[in-house]
């Protein structure tokens, strides 16, 4: 019974110790893991703007968009019940950095997500369709049986 209780509370001990305070791209802080790798990079040379915009639609498109923050040029994201952060810094004049940090209800990170939307931004941007995506609704019509 001892062991027990004291396998539980060493469990309990070791669980505090290895959570922490992560830092998002919106300058916020979050309980999780911090050792986990939730942050992926690319560079496009495109203007802020439009990689502002493909962004924004690419996150309309999957998810809801939660915060729009031009001042510290941040996107904050819910996709798939997952926190995501848009992080979009001019480097040159023709070369912009996109940031993107995924991290799901429990803390951890989700690079798998943030890849995705990095991709899904960089299509968007290949594509040069930089207008919102329509989307289209498929009107269901009632299904019929013919009488025997």
């Amino acid at each position: 019974m001892k062991l027990n209780f004291a396998l539980v509370l060493a469990g309990c001990v070791s669980a505090g110790f290895l959570t922490g305070c992560v830092g998002t791209l919106d300058g916020h802080h979050r309980a999780g893991a911090p050792w986990v790798k939730d942050t992926v990079e690319g560079r496009y040379e495109r203007t802020p703007q439009e990689i502002w915009t493909a962004a924004t639609d690419v996150i309309n498109h999957q998810g809801t968009l939660i915060s729009d923050d031009r001042v510290k040029n941040t996107l904050q994201a819910s996709i798939d019940e997952r926190k995501v952060w848009v992080f979009i810094q001019e480097i040159d004049n023709k070369t912009t950095r996109v940031v993107i940090q995924a991290r799901t209800k429990g803390g951890a990170g989700d690079v798998q997500l943030a890849s995705f939307v990095d991709k899904e931004i960089a299509v968007r941007l290949a594509s040069n369709n930089l207008t919102p995506a329509a989307r289209t609704a498929v009107p269901l019509t009632p299904v019929t049986r013919p009488k025997p």
